[in-house]
């Protein structure tokens, strides 16, 4: 096994096993926009890593992966990007809706946040 590949591997643990867990966690408890904003954007990061993984040992060549402006390029680069901006503005914005108890804000018949608060509002 090559240097390489071998630390795709190693960022495949962290990047895909424990965040997963913890995005899919909030999402099925929380089932909010911002909770999906974070699986998304972990997904995205596990991408990444599959790319490199696919990268070094060579599969689907006809991506020219690690050439510059080819298809793999732009999966990778794209998701790199998708994956550093969802997955922490949905974590940042589920951080700033939290009630002070720690629990997120629900109404009893299901309306959205926001539908919920205007109606408070009136």
């Amino acid at each position: 096994m090559n240097g390489a590949l071998a630390r795709a591997l190693v960022a495949l643990l962290p990047a895909a096993v424990l965040p997963f867990w913890g995005a899919a966690a909030v999402f099925v408890r929380g089932r909010s926009v911002y909770s999906f904003l974070q699986l998304i954007g972990e997904r995205c990061l596990v991408v990444v890593v599959l790319t490199h993984i696919t990268e070094v040992l060579n599969l689907f060549p006809w991506m020219h992966w690690g050439f510059k402006h080819s298809v793999g390029h732009y999966i990778d680069f794209c998701s790199a990007i998708l994956g550093l901006t969802l997955f922490p503005t949905g974590y940042l914005l589920q951080a700033l809706t939290r009630l002070p108890g720690g629990e997120t804000p629900r109404c009893p018949d299901h309306r959205s946040y926001w539908q919920c608060v205007e109606s408070l509002q009136q």
